[in-house]
């Protein structure tokens, strides 16, 4: 730990040295923030409770009592950041910037450690730029939630940064968006958990295409997004190994629109997704074919229905709302064996947040309210493991927030 924070501040100790060369310009940038939260129930999360998804099922004990209906909470400040923003000499017409940005999240479970946020460089020459390097992922896009969870929406919003190349053009109210995306961080799930294999095996990277309409106080626009994974490359059966062919593609569809003005923002997005595990989403894929000899298998991607709005009013105090609702549509085709994926058990999942925050320069201080309901029960196979016969379960979920921001 002490070996990376050195590291880090001797590049920007570097950089700051010589940052006043001719044509380099420099911002640095950062925050402090605490997450206090309490949560009424055992919830599918990430980084110990700090990013909430949905609350878990009903888990009896041999006395018929409910081991997920325990309360839980604590506190962190594993999402203060450190930034700096680059700009540099043109390259023939185009303008160069680099972003590097990271904070303390860490990996998998190995948390209080650096983590790379953003860290790219971009082209541009009026109309089009080029981007290179590791962002927000093109589904995030430029309408997200504003809210103090630090989920952002998901998982009725895809959350994903990942190594990605893309190329934007600009003409007038339009701006057109293609990318190929790689995986790093955020991981697809599949036989042996989630894993970047499924990608690097398939050779192909994912592939997003969007374009949007911008005028004053507006933005309106869609997305496809395209997915391409080999989800095993080899089989054992009765102790012998066999090469195997494997590969299950997933297509996905998005549509947001954001207004704004002085007080009030309003925001909407919705999807038609399918497989998209790697943005922190319910998803994934089941087996529906399975070769006796080899044991090589044929795949389905699970759609799921995401949609959320959300409002914010105010500029010094602001109350907003936001709202999502996610529905499991199953995988279109009768499954035979395993599912490999995220959630695949849950129907239905509710949320709405309730927020109030108090903002200074520098400062924000804030409180949610964050009722979620998700819905369980039979899983049918056959009908592409759509679930039926279903009864909810709520959690109740508080989050106290105070950033200090540089």
């Amino acid at each position: 730990m002490r070996h990376y924070l050195l590291l880090f501040l001797g590049f920007f100790v570097f950089t700051a040295i010589y940052a006043q060369k001719k044509d380099f310009t420099y911002k640095f940038y950062g925050q402090v923030r605490g997450d206090l939260f309490y949560n009424s129930r055992a919830n599918a999360e990430i980084v110990d409770g700090l990013f909430h998804l949905y609350p878990k099922d009903i888990a009896p004990d041999a006395d018929g009592k409910d081991l997920n209906a325990t309360a839980n909470g604590s506190f962190y400040l594993l999402y203060s950041r450190l930034g700096i923003d680059i700009t540099g000499p043109d390259i023939g017409k185009a303008a160069t910037s680099v972003k590097i940005e990271g904070d303390f999240r860490g990996a998998g479970s190995n948390w209080a450690v650096l983590r790379v946020r953003h860290a790219y460089v971009n082209l541009d020459w009026g109309k089009s730029s080029v981007l290179i390097g590791q962002t927000w992922h093109p589904l995030f896009g430029e309408v997200f939630p504003q809210m103090l969870n630090l989920s952002t929406g998901a998982p009725f919003q895809p959350f994903n940064r990942s190594p990605l190349l893309r190329y934007r053009y600009k003409n007038g109210n339009w701006q057109l968006t293609g990318a190929a995306v790689w995986q790093l961080q955020y991981l697809s799930a599949g036989p042996n958990g989630k894993s970047e294999e499924y990608i690097k095996n398939s050779c192909v990277p994912e592939f997003y295409a969007g374009v949007d309409y911008k005028k004053p106080g507006w933005m309106v626009g869609a997305g496809v997004e395209l997915l391409s994974l080999v989800p095993r490359t080899q089989n054992e059966i009765n102790g012998k190994i066999y090469k195997v062919s494997e590969r299950v593609t997933s297509l996905s569809a998005e549509a947001h629109v954001k207004y704004q003005n002085d007080n009030w923002l309003v925001m909407a997005k919705t999807l038609l997704a399918s497989n998209l595990t790697q943005t922190c989403m319910l998803g994934g894929y089941g087996v529906t074919s399975v070769d006796p000899r080899t044991g090589e298998q044929e795949y389905a991607p699970y759609r799921h229905s995401m949609t959320w709005l959300n409002i914010v009013y105010g500029k010094k105090w602001k109350p907003g709302l936001f709202l999502g609702y996610l529905k499991n549509m199953g995988a279109g085709e009768s499954l035979v064996g395993k599912t490999y994926g995220v959630g695949l058990d849950v129907d239905q999942v509710f949320t709405a947040n309730i927020q109030m925050s108090y903002n200074l320069p520098h400062w924000k201080i804030g409180i949610e309210y964050s009722p979620s309901l998700a819905w369980y029960g039979d899983v049918d196979m056959q009908d592409g493991g759509k679930i039926y016969n279903t009864h909810s379960v709520t959690n109740h979920r508080l989050l106290g927030v105070c950033i200090f921001m540089f």
